[in-house]
């Protein structure tokens, strides 16, 4: 990392041990305005004879630093100081220390749902069968505790958003208010006369409501009323066009007008066709997860076909942190926001995303292209491009006129653009005082529009040539975890489980380009004008963030066809070799997931170092 010096706002940054015979390689000094705070980085170093990372574990003590140190029971992984590196591994052991250590130095990325405080689970990933089991398991609770039955439980928990304390809270507050909102009978000692059949005229044929056809008793039903009854044919009519019309069906109320009863679920298992009954049972089960608002909020992960969804804890119902990204991982492999719903974003707000999806959608960039890049006719003012070398202009207008000067082109008004002229607006023309004031109010608009472009496009090519590389490392994990590992294992005689650190390090080279793309919207919203120090800070991490995923792929890619080979030829893999490259991996692999976290929580602060020091 190079010695830089900020701009006018005053920003100095200062990286000691480059060059001059220190050993202190990642302990930055940065000041801003008259003040100096010392921030302490975690530079990643390899050494050229590949056989370790040496690391600066030094401490800034007076602001904590964006790196934490690391724990104590690590700092034999490091160097003492000695110029030599000792490895935690038993020579007659194959795999007992070295395997324990890994295992520990990865136990967070194991959870990914851990929460930084108490390990609670910030998240849990449901399947199709878990959301059911879930589902079911609140009806059976609700229904014991109130004592009506399961289809009636179901009603009441679908209409207070799931939630089982909620609901009996509002029952045993006013009961005869509750039944009457959701459309229960005010009796249910017997089910309330759900589906029961037309037995009060069994002793002869009753007309159905809907088709005024004769039917014996036993074959009508009644919604929750057991008033109205129906033949089966007709319900299957009715159930049919409601679920067709969506989720719905869920409030569906019985058939006769003006009444409010509810038509439950036994009602439509009976009668319903299979089609419809599938249908009907997949609404239930999305509204458990789009409409749960007891405190356990569910989405579905977004991702192509996968069926999953993701049950949030506490985190997700705080509203003073609406804003703040919430990234999860669902199993099938796809990152996302819990909040918003986007790709994963951290350490920009859902806000910001919104507005940089927005900006990337819009024409606001192809405008300021327009005013950079073009000229207005001096006859009609539309835009013109110069798209060949001659300065002679023909507008659609039929105007000619100079690209240079814009006189027009022949006769004496033209007096040639490679005599430089000058004359003070005071002796000017009325009109020529004019244009003068126009054409310099213009080119201010043109500078302004140019440098406004040409940021947008610094940070917006970043942000797609970051995507690009999080795809390429996605791809490796998937080849890896396909059929990569067992011939790296069979060539190097080992199991493959002992080479997960390499997926593991995909992974975090993964996450990091996803951190790095998105910290390019941050990056763009700071004013560089009014943030100059602050910008001046993001852009030195964000450089220093980048090298190490580039020092990180390379152990990854690079070293590892060293040791195993490219798989083109057969190579004699050493074991030993293969045990210190894996060393190598894990620590570099740990050490940058640990700058890249406190470098997202920098982010999502706004680096209020840079503030507290204005």
């Amino acid at each position: 990392m190079s010695s830089a010096s900020g701009d006018g706002d005053g920003h100095k940054k200062k990286c000691r041990g480059q060059g001059d015979g220190t050993d202190d390689e990642g302990s930055c000094e940065i000041t801003v305005g008259d003040s100096k705070r010392s921030r302490t980085i975690d530079v990643i170093n390899i050494d050229d004879d590949d056989d370790g990372v040496k690391e600066d574990d030094s401490m800034g003590e007076d602001d904590g630093g964006l790196a934490e140190e690391p724990a104590a029971a690590d700092a034999d992984d490091y160097d003492d100081g000695s110029g030599e590196e000792y490895y935690m591994y038993d020579d007659e052991e194959g795999n007992d220390d070295g395997d324990d250590e890994y295992a520990a130095a990865t136990a967070v990325d194991d959870d990914a749902s851990a929460s930084a405080h108490g390990g609670k689970p910030r998240y849990t990933v449901l399947t199709e069968d878990d959301i059911r089991a879930r589902q079911a398991a609140d009806v059976a609770k609700v229904a014991e505790v109130l004592s009506i039955p399961p289809d009636f439980a179901v009603i009441l928990l679908r209409h207070f958003k799931w939630a089982p304390g909620r609901v009996q809270e509002e029952w045993f507050a006013d009961e005869l208010r509750v039944r009457g909102a959701v459309g229960l009978p005010q009796e249910s000692a017997d089910g309330g006369g759900v589906g029961k059949t037309a037995t009060a005229v069994a002793d002869r044929r009753a007309v159905c409501g809907i088709c005024f056809d004769g039917y014996s008793a036993g074959r009508k039903l009644s919604a929750g009323c057991a008033a109205h009854f129906y033949c089966r044919a007709c319900w299957r009519g009715y159930l049919r066009a409601a679920v067709g019309d969506g989720a719905r069906c869920l409030a569906l109320r019985c058939p006769e007008p003006g009444c409010s009863a509810a038509v439950v679920a036994g009602l439509v298992g009976e009668v319903a066709d299979a089609a419809d009954k599938a249908r009907y049972a997949a609404f239930a089960l999305r509204s458990y997860v789009e409409d749960n608002g007891g405190g356990r909020a569910m989405r579905w992960c977004p991702a192509p076909g996968c069926t999953r969804a993701v049950a949030a804890g506490e985190e997700a119902d705080d509203q003073k942190s609406s804003e703040k990204a919430l990234d999860v991982a669902c199993e099938c492999g796809h990152a996302f926001c819990f909040r918003c719903g986007e790709e994963a974003h951290r350490p920009v707000t859902c806000g910001t995303v919104r507005a940089w999806l927005a900006k990337n959608a819009s024409d606001s960039e192809t405008a300021n292209w327009v005013l950079a890049n073009t000229k207005h006719c001096p006859s009609c003012r539309k835009p013109i491009e110069k798209n060949q070398g001659c300065n002679h202009m023909s507008c659609r207008c039929g105007h000619y006129f100079c690209w240079l000067c814009l006189d027009p082109l022949g006769g004496s008004q033209h007096r040639g653009c490679d005599a430089y002229r000058q004359q003070h607006p005071k002796t000017m023309s009325v009109n020529d005082r004019l244009a003068w004031t126009t054409t310099a109010a213009e080119a201010r608009r043109k500078r302004e529009a140019k440098a406004s472009l040409d940021r947008y496009l610094y940070h917006y090519e970043r942000w797609a040539s970051n995507l690009s590389s999080l795809h390429r490392a996605r791809k490796d994990v998937a080849e890896l975890e396909k059929s990569g590992l067992q011939k790296l294992a069979a060539a190097a005689g080992m199991p493959a489980t002992e080479l997960a650190f390499l997926t593991k390090a995909y992974e975090q080279v993964a996450d990091g380009r996803r951190v790095l793309r998105w910290a390019h919207a941050y990056g763009y919203y700071l004013d560089p004008k009014r943030e100059g120090a602050k910008r001046a800070l993001f852009e030195e991490l964000q450089a220093h963030a980048n090298a190490c995923l580039e020092r990180l792929h390379a152990c990854a890619e690079l070293e590892r066809k060293q040791v195993f080979g490219d798989g083109k030829e057969e190579v004699g893999v050493v074991y030993e070799k293969v045990r210190a490259y894996r060393e190598k991996l894990v620590n570099l692999t740990r050490v940058t997931g640990t700058f890249l976290e406190n470098l997202v929580m920098a982010f999502e602060t706004d680096l209020p170092e840079v503030a507290a020091l204005k």
